[in-house]
């Protein structure tokens, strides 16, 4: 079926046929591509991409416990899951969006209370949290297949990432475990993991007033014209600032547990270009 977008442009039909999804962002559908549904939305989550494989790769590079490069490529994923999303906004793509932003926050949930020392999966603390890390995530997917509300989706979210915030914030400040962690090293974490969650907020504030004002912010597009009305698609700041904050947050986490669970004094936090990440002071890899 022929249409006219908002700017004017014939498109022959929509590529990937009506919207399935159970959400639709302010951003124009199909308006610059009949194979693209929300173009910014859809290529704003490249920053998200190459933020996680950089961290996995850094991850990489300095021998983490492979528990960290699996975190960074579930991180990964989300982005990749995004991409398809808006560019289809068909409700398969959805799932593979969202449902890898509750299997990433709950990942990283179950690895901040796995405070035995070492990193076997053989600890005390390993094979439960693992059996209720999957057990969580098979009945969410089941239920959220079933009920399919994206407000159901959102708490769940919302409430394993403020459970990661204080879980955090209790193991910095722990008598018995941040002992083991010197102050120096607690500020460093606790300046880069709290960046991390303001951006993160940040960006939630931005999609709530884009939702909000949808109808505004669509005529100050118009009025400004594109390329520069791309600056207005508060979604993809969104994606952009959870991204960022995510990866803070990420490095805030691995430093954490790295240096409760190992011997701190084996890493440390270094910057390239402004941009954190976790050196290895001794090579010598952790399995």
């Amino acid at each position: 079926m022929a249409f006219i977008n908002e700017t004017g442009a014939r498109i022959a039909h929509q590529f990937w046929g009506p919207v399935t999804a159970t959400l639709d962002w302010c951003e124009a559908n199909y308006q610059f591509s009949q194979y693209v549904a929300e173009a910014t939305n859809t290529f704003s989550n490249l920053y998200t991409i190459a933020l996680a494989l950089y961290g996995a790769a850094q991850a990489r590079s300095e021998g983490l416990p492979k528990r960290y490069l699996t975190g960074y490529t579930g991180f990964a994923l989300i982005g990749l899951g995004s991409f398809i999303f808006h560019a289809t906004l068909l409700f398969e793509a959805q799932l593979a969006d969202e449902l890898p932003m509750v299997y990433v926050a709950s990942y990283c949930s179950a690895m901040l209370f796995d405070t035995q020392p070492g990193f076997s999966w053989h600890n005390s603390n390993a094979l439960p949290l693992s059996l209720g890390f999957l057990l969580f995530n098979a009945l969410f997917t089941w239920s959220y297949y079933l009920y399919r509300n994206p407000v159901y989706h959102q708490v769940v979210f919302a409430a394993i990432m403020l459970t990661n915030v204080f879980r955090t914030a209790y193991l910095l400040r722990d008598r018995d475990i941040a002992k083991r962690l010197p102050d120096a090293e607690k500020e460093k974490i606790a300046r880069v993991f709290t960046t991390g969650v303001l951006l993160f907020v940040l960006g939630f504030v931005i999609w709530n007033l884009d939702n909000i004002f949808c109808s505004g912010v669509t005529g100050w597009k118009h009025a400004l014209g594109w390329p520069t009305a791309f600056l207005l698609e508060g979604h993809s700041w969104w994606h952009i600032l959870t991204a960022t904050g995510t990866y803070l947050m990420l490095i805030g986490n691995t430093c954490t547990t790295l240096c409760i669970k190992d011997d701190y004094r084996k890493y440390t936090l270094a910057y390239t270009l402004g941009i954190p990440r976790i050196e290895r002071v001794t090579k010598a890899k952790t399995l």
